[in-house]
């Protein structure tokens, strides 16, 4: 399943759609996310951002061996998307790791 995190951009088809990160998080921890595609903003950053979602990831690959999905960020908000650019590189570093 490929999963698109967003609370304002349409969905694009084929991608399954979650408004917030204990969503996308839910997803992933059932195994069947392939792909998985994020925003920073959510419309409500005490209830989370796609960054939470990059934490977890990141701490499931390191501690416990999760193998990720691919992951990209398609957020507009340019600081947020470089701090989420190098979490998926820090994740991928740990995928590697785990080989």
């Amino acid at each position: 399943m490929r999963v698109y995190l967003d609370d304002e951009r349409p969905t694009p088809e084929g991608w399954v759609a979650v408004r917030w990160p204990e969503e996308a998080i839910a997803l992933l921890e059932g195994g069947q996310v392939v792909e998985l595609s994020l925003d920073h903003d959510l419309g409500d950053d005490e209830h989370g951002t796609g960054y939470d979602v990059l934490l977890w990831l990141e701490e499931a690959v390191a501690t416990r061996g999760f193998a990720p999905p691919r992951v990209r960020v398609h957020s507009a908000n340019s600081s947020a998307r470089q701090k989420m650019e190098l979490a998926i590189l820090r994740i991928e570093r740990f995928a590697r790791e785990q080989r």
